[in-house]
């Protein structure tokens, strides 16, 4: 019996079908190792496929793996644009190949130079961009994207290592390299190295989450779209300066995570790879099953050894190359189920380890996570998954797919619910913790309560959901309002719950930290193409008459908090109590205890039971003035306990809409 089984009674009807999962993995693992040599080894496509340089021949190779393919040339400014007189030759095994001797193209394929190739088969000749680009560019007249071959001079050398701090609790600040400066247009990748890493250092997160990396021909796909998988969006600026972003994080001691989309693809054909050699099973599952009912994109078919190599290729291409410390995997969920999950209530121990189960899949994911950790010790894979996979987080040799963390998604979509369907009075404090405090204690949670998903066009902020049109007109410090005093004060103590509740690890969208107003809504065709939602209103918290600057305050030294008093890695939180009448929540954690009073009213002397007799001091509050509180509870007050008949009571200052920490002294 493997030790997730061990470990949860519940898996004790499944306990076979765990077992074969992890025999599933072994046997693929060593028929690539005894084939290839290792892991690594065979996820070294990228290192064959694409344009790689010859030392001995002096020259450029160029091949591409298209087994359906009856024809291959490559065409591109270097032979202006002629069609048909670089042919690649078929060498067997679906690999065409073409070299390229520097003594003829060495002034000629130079850095920078567009490339194409064409690709004839049975659905007839396609100009398509080479699957291994390093670089795609896009026209800005007739917006068509085109292969970049790319070979600067002097390429980016890596100045700093990656912080080895593997064991510390992750503080995310997940961003968009795009939309994260506040003119109306897209950002690059200097100006967020130098106008947003300093303010994610300052604010005290230790990771940085980059969504939309790789290359995606529509801006407003978030970057979930990918077409080329090798090639970081030029939109954003080169590969160097991607680089040296990266670089300067590690410098400041951050760790870099890469959002990454290996669940499906844009099933475009001028920019992707869907159909390069003709066929709709080349990567992808053929017929309807190749396609995803609701992402309109195709889908991998992890069984095949090919699908296999490009993606764990890619895996290992970011690490190394780009020197990220990790991987966010996206739509993870979607990944494991053959119906992705949709719809699914996860209630059986059968619906995680039966027919419907993805196995292929499953065996992909668990060699990219034995991968990322077995290239670089340090790093941290991160899995969106929804349906709280059994083992999600356990190693593999456990039974489990060896991801270091899940992300805590039913917190989000909790405050929602929270705040769309039910009035203050009608707000559930046992149903508060509870749903805080729900996951398993081997499976490691990036607690969050809001990401750029809350954000979209049509949803609203945290902030924005509070606090409503308000915010346009009221949040100067001048202005009173109750809307404003009672948004900012639940923003603060929904954020403090959660960190200090939900998980073992953080998470915060860009702005969110201060309150960020209104949606993202990127440039299309029904908003006239206007940037104006997608950026961020940095000047919104440099305002000192406004209160933004507060909220970013508090998530400063909320951050502090946590680390001084080791919560992530602190046992989970324990309820002392839940009190309906009083909208008062009070729970332990690591021996501090903490009151939040979520209702309208303040309660002098309200008692509340401590496991420990002594004297207490507040050591932190979401009401302090520095925070845009009132300062309401004094930091230089003692609280003595009582000792009751069975029980240790304090009393205590209980403010209307405030969370409080107590330390016994």
């Amino acid at each position: 019996m493997l030790d997730i089984v061990k470990q949860d009674a519940w898996l004790e009807p499944v306990a076979q079908a765990v077992r074969e999962r992890y025999e599933r993995y072994q046997r693929r693992y060593d028929g690539l190792v005894q084939q290839y040599g290792s892991l690594a080894n065979f996820a070294t496509a990228h290192k064959f496929f694409g344009f790689n340089y010859d030392k001995m021949r002096h020259g450029w190779w160029y091949r591409e793996f298209a087994p359906a393919a009856s024809y291959l040339s490559l065409t591109g400014d270097f032979n202006g644009w002629q069609r048909y007189d670089h042919p690649l030759e078929n060498v067997g095994n679906g690999i065409w190949e073409l070299f390229l001797p520097d003594a003829q193209y060495a002034g000629r394929l130079v850095h920078g130079s567009l490339l194409k190739v064409i690709v004839q088969s049975s659905i007839g000749e396609m100009e398509r961009i080479p699957t291994y680009i390093r670089r795609a560019v896009q026209d800005p007249v007739t917006h068509d994207f085109t292969g970049q071959f790319w070979n600067p001079p002097h390429p980016y050398v890596f100045k700093y290592d990656s912080p080895s701090n593997k064991k510390d609790p992750l503080f995310i600040y997940e961003a968009h390299v795009g939309m994260a400066q506040e003119k109306e247009g897209v950002g690059t990748y200097d100006e967020f190295r130098i106008n947003v890493l300093p303010r994610i250092k300052e604010d005290g997160y230790n990771a940085l989450q980059l969504m939309a990396i790789a290359e995606h021909p529509y801006y407003g796909s978030f970057g979930y779209h990918v077409s080329n998988f090798f090639a970081p969006s030029s939109r954003f600026g080169t590969p160097e300066e991607l680089k040296m972003l990266i670089d300067e994080a590690h410098h400041l001691g951050i760790k870099v995570i890469m959002d990454l989309v290996h669940s499906h693809t844009v099933k475009n054909t001028r920019e992707g790879i869907n159909l390069f050699d003709g066929t709709d099973y080349q990567y992808f599952k053929t017929g309807k099953e190749g396609y995803h009912p609701l992402w309109d994109s195709r889908l991998f078919d992890y069984g095949k050894e090919d699908t296999l190599r490009f993606l764990l290729s890619n895996v290992r291409y970011w690490l190394e190359d780009f020197n990220f410390d990790g991987f966010r995997f996206d739509g993870v969920t979607s990944m494991l189920y053959l119906d992705h999950g949709m719809g699914v209530v996860f209630d059986d121990p059968w619906k995680y380890f039966g027919n419907n189960v993805d196995k292929d899949a499953v065996v992909y994911l668990q060699l990219a996570n034995v991968l990322t950790h077995g290239l670089k010790h340090d790093a941290v894979t991160v899995a969106e998954d929804v349906s709280g996979m059994p083992g999600l987080c356990a190693a593999v040799k456990s039974g489990g797919i060896d991801f270091d963390y899940r992300l805590g998604m039913g917190l989000p979509d909790f405050w929602i619910k929270v705040l769309k369907d039910y009035t203050d009075e009608q707000w559930n404090m046992g149903e508060f913790f509870h749903v805080m405090n729900d996951r398993l204690p081997n499976t490691k949670t990036v607690a969050y309560c809001e990401s750029h998903d809350q954000a979209l066009v049509g949803d609203k902020t945290l902030a924005f959901r509070l606090m409503d049109k308000e915010m346009y007109d009221f949040m100067d410090l001048k202005s009173q309002n109750i809307i404003i005093d009672r948004g900012m004060a639940l923003h603060k103590m929904i954020r403090f719950l959660t960190i200090t509740v939900g998980g073992e690890a953080w998470l915060n969208f860009m702005g969110n930290e201060f309150g960020h107003p209104e949606w993202i809504d990127f440039p299309r065709p029904e908003n006239n193409l206007s940037y104006h939602y997608a950026r961020r209103q940095w000047s919104l918290v440099d305002a000192d008459y406004l209160r933004y600057h507060f909220l970013n305050d508090f998530d400063k030294a909320m951050l502090a908090f946590v680390k001084r008093y080791k919560l992530m890695s602190s046992q989970m939180a324990w309820l002392l109590n839940a009190d309906e009448d009083n909208k008062t929540l009070v729970y332990e954690r690591n021996r501090l205890v903490f009151v939040f009073n979520w209702g309208v009213k303040s309660i002098p002397d309200y008692e509340i039971n401590v496991k420990e007799t002594g004297d207490y001091r507040m050591i932190f509050t979401t009401d302090d003035v520095e925070f845009g509180g009132f300062g309401n509870i004094s930091h230089d007050v003692l609280f003595p306990t009582e000792r009751r008949e069975d029980h240790v009571i304090m009393k205590i200052y209980n403010v209307s809409r405030t969370a409080a920490v107590y330390e016994k002294i």
